[in-house]
């Protein structure tokens, strides 16, 4: 008796949960799919701007000193057709072009980006491909929808990732095997099946195998829609490191006042001070309003997995503000510094990238299956036209023989 009741309050249990898992994929499903496959599509970005842009990158190496960054910027902003400087990114390989990016301008569009010629500040370009992976990097994180990160669609978004977080714990709790021994059936799709049998196997059983990749990309992925979550992660990360004080929001005022002047060559040397030779790419991001902090960002030479120190600088004076060493770091403070890097996978090398990239451009099958699942499910729980006409039937008339 005992056995009996603790078996329907688990079909019970597993019914609500089903009906969870029901309601959640099919309000999620639409979104889910296309955050998978933007994602699929920018997994190689930076390798397919390197190819699309392999030619236009390279100069010629010469004798010549590379210009400063405070001199390539002057002689950028003295064209007409020169925007505000938003970063500039640098290599140590004499034969790479520098890439300028702007800033935003007064109707919030921002200009394209151009590759200049580090010896002489020659204009070489604007970069193919970028404008492409800029549409699908805000169809991915905000759905294209007006406000960008301010608006709607980071709110969408981020209930859709946390409803795949449900997703993929309330599936994994409905098909657990009973028995150990059940494991290698529960984890071997049945291709040789057809209609729903076939659409629940490629649903559960794929979606067993993928279910680890999917939530290191949901739990990181996280981070990017609520500051709450990000300020728990580092908690749970990193309780040692000192949370930073949020600074004041830049009102439009005073984002659109006159910067101060920055001294970008006593930012610049103090950069090689700390730097020195161990770099492949540093990028220098310039203060968007009237602020002189220069944050920095330096990928180091002798690590080949994307570890990178930081740098805050005041840029009137060049004086060191702020270091942030990949080296000091606990592991916790690493992956909050390569939280980006473990969402795309890029920490495990090229394995990796391939890995999350097939994961994450198979997120339409499992919004098809779950779909093609539901409705055959209502289907199966209609009743049958036949049953309904028998049971509607009047029963017949008693005979001498009944």
């Amino acid at each position: 008796m005992q056995a009996g009741r603790i078996r329907l309050r688990q079909t019970g249990i597993k019914s609500a949960l089903l009906q969870i898992h029901s309601v959640l994929g099919l309000a999620a499903a639409l979104v889910l799919a296309l955050m998978g496959v933007t994602g699929a599509i920018m997994s190689f970005e930076d390798e397919i701007q390197a190819g699309l842009n392999a030619a236009l990158a390279r100069v010629v190496p010469r004798a010549d000193a590379v210009l400063a960054p405070g001199e390539l910027v002057t002689r950028l902003q003295a064209a007409p057709e020169g925007g505000k400087v938003a970063a500039i990114t640098l290599s140590r390989d004499p034969s790479s072009a520098v890439r300028i990016r702007f800033a935003r301008g007064e109707d919030g569009g921002r200009p394209s980006s151009v590759l200049v010629d580090p010896y002489d500040g020659h204009v070489l370009g604007t970069p193919r491909g970028e404008a492409f992976f800029a549409t699908v990097r805000k169809l991915h994180r905000w759905l294209l929808l007006p406000g960008d990160g301010n608006g709607a669609g980071r709110q969408i978004t981020g209930a859709a990732v946390l409803a795949l977080v449900v997703l993929l714990i309330s599936g994994l709790v409905l098909r657990w095997p009973r028995r150990a021994g059940s494991a290698t059936a529960w984890l071997k799709p049945q291709f040789a099946l057809s209609g729903r049998g076939l659409h629940r196997s490629l649903h559960s059983v794929i979606g067993t195998w993928l279910l680890p990749v999917y939530l290191v990309m949901a739990l990181t992925g996280l981070s990017y829609s609520y500051g709450w979550y990000k300020d728990g992660l580092t908690w749970l990360l990193a309780p040692a490191m000192q949370m930073p004080a949020k600074a004041p929001r830049e009102s439009r005022s005073d984002a659109r006042s006159e910067p101060k002047p920055l001294a970008l060559d006593l930012v610049w040397a103090t950069v090689r001070q700390e730097v020195g030779d161990a770099y492949t790419t540093i990028q220098l991001t310039l203060p968007a309003g009237a602020g002189t902090a220069v944050r920095v960002r330096s990928w180091l030479h002798q690590a080949n997995d994307g570890a990178r120190d930081e740098f805050r600088i005041d840029g009137a004076s060049g004086r060191l503000v702020e270091a942030e060493r990949y080296a000091d770091k606990t592991g916790g403070e690493r992956a909050l510094a390569r939280l980006l890097d473990i969402h795309r996978g890029n920490i495990l090398g090229l394995p990796g990238q391939i890995v999350f990239m097939l994961t994450a451009a198979l997120m339409p099958l499992f919004a098809v299956t779950g779909l093609l699942l539901y409705v055959s499910r209502r289907r199966l729980r209609r009743p049958q036209p036949a049953l309904i006409e028998r049971e509607a039937a009047p029963a017949p008339a008693p005979t001498a023989f009944s």
